[in-house]
């Protein structure tokens, strides 16, 4: 009998229960849905997807079929050419991917087949970790502490080389469009992330485990080091399964030291994150708090160039703008240096968050829908800490803080080249900080500040 295994962000064969599940059913034909606006998105995001998707037809050895459409009409005709009963996937926890596993799963009732969920993107299942009283957490440091305490599985196995269904391609004949010359010559494009799929991510991985843990909990928030695993990016589309990374650590000599404990800390977030968007799917794009519901929010033709300066990284504050820049040019932005922009926008600019979100999303090549919306809401104050409304980022102590030499600014605003050590935080005060065409800022930090704090004191006092 043949399953058919549907892949979505799980592009990896090892530690992948859905696929030892399809693998049990017998000869597993790999299965991938690309809907038609993905081949012509051009963003870091899609292409990074696309190269994805290459490397994993590269580790099935051919086997992988590509098609071009819409996962409800494509994935059950697949299934009925093929003669699959079952159709394999791992749980997709986020609003828009239950609702479309619902909508696929009813399409395969209609035909006699199933659609067995197996797994999930995290250690622990979105849902599964509960208070005493069985109720969510809201703060993180006690569910860091119940999530730890509650364990996770060893990885899962591999299958065999022999456990793919060959020649599948020709079983699905007329069954959308043939999209894997397409995904492939997309695999050739340049880019600046690195190479794509599941052994990249493996040798990324070993590499940070054995040359920059060490350093991971004094440096991680520098972005002139460059010491973070940016494992980001392949946990984002499946590439290595965070149950892996926890299993390695544990054997790692490090295991017990502080690196280690903060880079579990860091998991441990993702995966709070992604509980937090399980049990209220609405704060995808709303507030998950309603302690703000009446601050008031910036718009207009003003508030439109204002955001406009900040998406191209022209805000004349440096280390805001290179951060811009870097995720302009990399799909990519060093944590710290995220929740400085955002609270730029949130708090200088008074703009909602969602704008900033989506921005991210569009850009990031390790886009993750639960950490953005959250992390984001945590810096504007909406989101799960517990009392954000006085945290306002200034955006030069930051940068002289984490960016004390200016290299990183450097690096992302040519413009600045010329002066030397910390002084490229403040190009204002040198008579020839603008002399190369850098802008002038487009706003008073303080003057925001004390705006941004004003109006959180009355939106508390309403509610």
């Amino acid at each position: 009998m043949t399953a058919l295994l549907w892949f979505r962000r799980d592009l990896r064969l090892s530690d992948h229960p859905a696929l030892l599940a399809a693998a049990a059913d017998g000869e597993v034909l790999p299965f991938v849905v690309v809907e038609p606006q993905l081949l012509t998105d051009h963003r870091p995001p899609a292409r990074r997807l696309l190269r994805s998707i290459a490397a994993l037809h590269e580790a099935t050895g051919g086997a992988l079929v590509v098609r071009c459409g819409h996962p409800v009409d494509l994935v059950p005709r697949a299934a009925a050419a093929v003669g699959a009963v079952r159709v394999h996937i791992t749980r997709d926890t986020t609003p828009t991917g239950r609702e479309r596993d619902e909508d696929v799963a009813a399409r395969l009732q209609e035909q006699g087949a199933q659609l067995v969920p197996t797994g999930t993107p995290y250690a622990i299942g979105p849902g599964l970790v509960r208070t005493g009283a069985g109720t969510p957490y809201k703060v993180f440091t006690p569910f860091a502490r119940a999530w730890r305490d509650h364990g996770w599985p060893a990885p899962a196995g591999r299958v065999g080389e022999d456990a793919w269904r060959r020649h599948g391609a020709d079983l699905l004949t007329g069954v959308g469009e043939d999209a894997l010359a397409r995904v492939l010559a997309a695999a050739n494009e340049a880019t600046a992330d690195g190479p794509a799929g599941e052994i990249a991510a493996q040798d990324r991985w070993r590499a940070f485990l054995h040359e920059d843990l060490e350093g991971y909990d004094a440096g991680r928030d520098r972005p002139d080091l460059d010491v973070t695993s940016r494992m980001s990016i392949p946990l984002a589309h499946g590439e290595i399964h965070p149950r892996t990374m926890l299993a390695d650590l544990a054997a790692h000599p490090e295991a017990h030291g502080d690196a280690a404990h903060r880079f579990v800390t860091e998991l441990a977030w993702r995966e709070f994150y992604a509980d937090v968007l399980w049990h209220r799917p609405d704060s995808a794009w709303t507030d998950l708090r309603d302690a703000l519901a009446g601050l008031p929010y910036d718009e207009g033709p003003e508030t439109d160039r204002l955001v406009e300066a900040w998406r191209r990284g022209r805000t004349g504050f440096p280390f805001v703008d290179a951060g811009m820049r870097q995720l302009a040019a990399e799909g990519f932005m060093h944590n710290r240096v995220r929740m400085v922009v955002a609270s730029f926008l949130t708090k200088d600019l008074h703009v909602w968050w969602p704008l900033g979100a989506r921005h991210f999303l569009d850009h990031l090549v390790d886009g993750d829908l639960a950490s953005n919306s959250h992390g984001w809401q945590w810096v504007a104050g909406t989101g799960t800490d517990p009392s954000p409304y006085f945290r306002v980022f200034n955006p030069v102590a930051q940068g002289v803080r984490f960016d004390p030499d200016g290299a990183y600014v450097r690096r992302w605003v040519p413009e600045l080249a010329h002066l030397p050590g910390r002084s490229a935080h403040q190009p204002w005060e040198h008579p020839d900080g603008h002399a190369h065409g850098y802008p002038e800022r487009i706003v008073e930090h303080a003057q925001e500040r004390r705006e941004a704090l004003d109006r959180y004191t009355m939106a508390r006092a309403r509610t």
